[in-house]
Formats: C-alpha cells, structure tokens, sequence
C-alpha cells in the first residue's frame, strides 16, 4: 500500500506495514449545507431560518415521510409573501474528523523554504469524533421573489391571518377599486438620489432603481411608479432547474381607450383581442316560458365573419324540419361542410338553440320553434339508451388520430370531396345496424311497427309533459320496449321476431300504472339525467348485462 512519509519532501515510499485500525465512535450526526455564510452567533438565527429545531427533528428522524424530510428555508421569516427556498434530505455515510493544531513557539502559520514551497509549521492531529449519517442539501432553483406593499389593506390582512389576529380579521373590508395602475412619486431631494423608495437595500443596477436618469427615457416615465397591487401567488416557477427563457410580447395584445364617464377621463390599457368570447347557443331548460327567437348579441355580431353559403345552407335545412340532432344534421351536407361546421362555434348559433333537459334534449332546435306549443313537436322528440354490453373505455388518442387521418385521406381521394352523399346512420329501419349506440329521433325511425306507435293520435296528451313530451307514459314506454328489444337484437346479430315484439308490449301491458306512478313521481332536478333519454331502469340494466354474459359464456368453447 502506499503510504506518506512526514517531512518537507512529501514523496510517497512503499512498505509492506499494515495501517493502523482505529474504531468509529458511536455518536451520530446530521449536517445542513446551508447556502449562506454562517457564523458562531448566527447560528441560531440560521436554524429559526430552517423553520426551527422541530422542523429538523422532523426531517431527521428514522422512518419520516417525504412531506416530512423538506426543508424549507426562508431567509426573512417575518415575511409572509417570501417564497422558501427548498431542500431534501440526502443519506451519506462521512466520517466526522476533528483537525486540532498545536503552534510551535515564535513561528508564524505558513514559512517560505528555500524550495519555494509552503510549509505548515505545527503538529496536526486528527480525531474521528462520529458517522455523518444525513445531509440537508439545497440544489434547487430559487423561486422569484416579489415583495408587495406591506401598507397595502391586502398585505395588512395577510399578516393578521398569519398572526391570527381577530379583530384585525373581521374589521376587513374591500378597498374600492379606483384604477389608479401608476401613480406619480415626490423625488426625495433635488439631487440624483432615488425617486422611489427601495422597500429593501440591494446592489442593484442604478438604472433599475431609476437612479440615474438616461435622456434616452421620455419625461413622462419619470417620476411614477406602478400601482397594480400584484400579489404573489404560492409559487412561480415550477421548473427546478434553470432554462432559456426568451420573454416576447403577447402578439395579440392591443392598447384600448377607455373612458370614465363620471369624469371624461381617458386611460390606455393593453387587451387580448383573441379572448375566448365564449361563443355558443342559446341554451333554455324546458321550464323557461320562452324559447329564444333570434341568437346571443355577441354570435349576431360576428355574423358577417362566417361563410354565408354555409349558414344559406343551414337555413335551408331547418326550414325543411325545424329540429335536429347534430348526427342527423351532418348526415345531410359534405364532409368538408360538417368539418366546417364543427370547428366554428358560430354558425350553429346563429340558427338554432339548444334545450339541456327534457325530451328534446340535446337537439337543435330552429330559433323561433318552439316545439312545446303544438303536439305535432312529438315527432321530433330524442330517445337515447347506451349499450350496456359496449366497453366503456374510450380508445387511444393515437386511434383517434389515425382514425381521423384515415377519414381525411378517404375524403381528399373522392372525386368530389364536397358532394353530399346519402348517409343513414340516424335512421333506424329495423333491419340495418350501423352504430352501436342509440340516439334516434321519432321522426328518423321508419321501422313498419315503430312507426304505427309513433304516429297513432291516440296516445297524444292534451299538454305537453317534461319527462314524456306530448306522449302518455304508456304509449312512451311501449316505443321505449319495442326499440330497445329490436336494437339489442340487431346487435346480437339477427332482427327481433313479432312474438319477442308481441311479448315484450304484454310485459309492458301488464306492469301496473302503481308501479309507473311511483317511478314518475320523483322531482326532475334542473340539468341532471332523466329517464327522457330513454335509460334502462336499474334492474332491466343488470338483468340485461347478466344475460349478454351469459351468451358470452355459450359461444366459448369447454377446454377439456
């Protein structure tokens, strides 16, 4: 091994004697690297900074969680809105040496030889005192640090919170806001000293404290200072390490005048002239009075922006049938009209509306329709029931995607991707299927038997009802019985035969109207899901999934 032989020479020499073992002591420590200098009587000032004894008890003891094992320092505690500078417990395995130095007599520290070499003149001795077992290090990113006004109501708030002051609390009251966002500063003395007041001294550029006027500057930025009362949030940053910034300006930002009218005075601010302005229909609940006849004030405003062929297009179809669903509607123009038509969020405000709740809802309704007046509104009320047995998972985005690329690529091939081809997947004839989820209008069901129910006058009620619409809750739930029976048939594979129909409405036959009573006297609640979409009932629900698994189980083979 290679050991160091004492003297000036410092050159290493080759023995073949053991070094000499020395046992560690027991005693265990714990360090903190702290990023600051630190003195002997500012020790305590460093560890109150670490948020006292407790909190690095907590950090160091066995067995602590990793909430636990943060250290937050904060270099002025007395200030709420300082944002702590994190740290984490590290493990290490150090050895804890005790250098000591015992002077020779009438000699200096450090001597120069003759050799031009520094030479220590003293005995050294070193002494294991205990194992470093666990380390406080600090090598995260600052966060940027803002201080408000303390004299601000909000700032005065903020410490009787942290100071659980009362009264301080319950005597607070909103200041009125009065749009004074700069506000002039009185200069200190008539030399170059600061127009503005540092709340902390800092060797800043003199040119950032508005030391120092450069000529360059307009006059009228002189002697004012910002007054948006901007608060800190909890945290800016969330990056942990330091990364390009490269600040622009907001392209879209635009200075507007405004005007007080109290005094005429004008104000320049900067706005975001591409806000979302939420755009959308005029939505009602089927207990509004009225249904919107024409579209909100800021889609009307807008109206010149949008392709007028397109919304010639849309007027045209809904003067044919004055309610659709989206499906439906876009069965009835071009891809390239319905992609259109689904990124714009206004060209089907600007001819319908929307109700959220009852039969017809989710539908577009044409504005100045109002479907509750006359019984003829039945045949465009909406029943909707999903497929208990469909996967509920959604696919991929990645699916998505490619599904959505494979459509645009089929669009682009056709000879005329604006030609408006046929499409039926809103139309429920009884033997075609071709989704898998049903949401059928009454008018868009041409099954021979549906079609009988749907359209017998007989079962028209004499006012207009929020759960069943112009139906009676019999002739409702029959329709409800027989397209559900045909649906789930089409689904497994073959169509549903006239005794299975026939069955199915003596089963609703013979349910008793008590039984009806009950389920139908529970109080619709505003927005929420009804039985109007024409849901299974609990039971009905479980009794269906019960039997498609079973089914499931007799198309898979025994392995034996």
């Amino acid at each position: 091994m290679l050991t160091m032989k004492a003297g000036p020479s410092r050159s290493p020499v080759t023995t073949n004697d053991q070094a000499q073992s020395y046992p560690l002591p027991q005693a265990h420590f714990y360090s903190v690297e702290y990023p600051g200098y630190v003195r002997l009587a500012s020790v305590p000032q460093a560890i109150r900074n670490l948020g006292g004894p407790s909190s690095l008890e907590s950090a160091f003891k066995r067995g602590a969680s990793k909430s636990e094992t943060l250290v937050e320092l904060k270099f002025r505690i007395d200030d709420s809105f300082v944002h702590p500078i994190p740290g984490e417990v590290v493990a290490n395995n150090s050895v804890i040496l005790k250098v000591t130095r015992k002077k020779r007599k009438k000699t200096v520290g450090l001597e120069w030889n003759e050799s031009r070499q520094y030479e220590h003149i003293g005995d050294f001795k070193a002494e294991a005192v205990g194992v470093l077992h666990k380390t406080v290090r600090f090598r995260s990113m600052v966060d940027f640090q803002y201080q408000p006004d303390p004299d601000d109501p909000i700032s005065r708030l903020r410490s009787a919170m942290h100071d659980m002051d009362v009264q301080a609390i319950t005597s607070y009251r909103i200041p009125p806001e009065k749009e004074e966002y700069r506000i002039m500063v009185q200069p200190q003395s008539s030399n170059t000293e600061s127009v503005l007041a540092a709340p902390i001294a800092m060797n800043l550029d003199p040119q950032l404290m508005n030391q120092g006027v450069n000529p360059a500057v307009s006059s009228a930025n002189q002697g004012f200072r910002s007054n948006l009362r901007l608060f800190p949030p909890p945290i800016f940053s969330r990056q942990s390490i330091a990364q390009s910034y490269n600040f622009k300006g907001n392209p879209a930002s635009i200075v507007s005048t405004v005007v007080n009218e109290e005094t005429g005075e004008e104000k320049k601010r900067l706005i975001n002239r591409m806000r979302w302005k939420g755009y959308g229909p005029a939505t009602i609940a089927f207990s509004d009075a009225n249904a919107p006849d024409k579209p909100p004030a800021n889609v009307e405003a807008v109206r010149d922006q949008v392709d007028q062929k397109i919304l010639k297009k849309l007027d045209e179809l809904f003067a044919q049938r004055p309610i659709w669903t989206r499906a439906s509607l876009f069965n009835q123009v071009s891809a390239t009209i319905a992609k259109e038509i689904h990124n714009s969020k206004v060209i089907l405000p600007l001819v319908c509306f929307v109700f959220h709740d009852g039969p017809w809802r989710d539908t577009l309704v044409r504005l100045g329709y109002d479907p509750r007046k006359g019984p003829e509104g039945r045949l465009y009320q909406r029943l909707y029931f999903r497929n208990a047995n469909h996967p509920i998972n959604r696919p991929s985005v990645a699916t998505r995607r490619q599904e959505r690329a494979t459509a645009a690529a089929a669009v682009s091939l056709s000879t005329d991707p604006d030609k408006e081809e046929v499409k039926t997947s809103h139309v429920f004839d009884g033997v075609n299927l071709t989704k898998e989820t049903a949401a059928f209008q009454l008018c868009d069901i041409t099954d021979p038997m549906l079609k009988e129910m749907i359209e017998d006058p007989d079962d028209v009620r004499e006012a207009c009802d929020e759960r069943d619409g112009w139906y009676s809750t019999h002739a409702l739930e029959r329709i409800k019985a027989v397209l559900r029976l045909k649906f789930f048939s089409l689904l497994d594979g073959r169509p549903a035969t006239e005794e299975e129909c026939q069955a199915v409405l003596e089963q609703a036959e013979s349910e008793s109207s008590k039984t009806v009573a009950s389920s139908r006297n529970a109080k619709l609640r505003l927005g929420k899901h009804n039985m109007a979409k024409g849901a299974m009932r609990p039971e009905e629900a479980a009794a269906f999934r019960l039997r498609a698994a079973l089914d499931r189980e007799k198309k898979v083979p025994t392995q034996r």
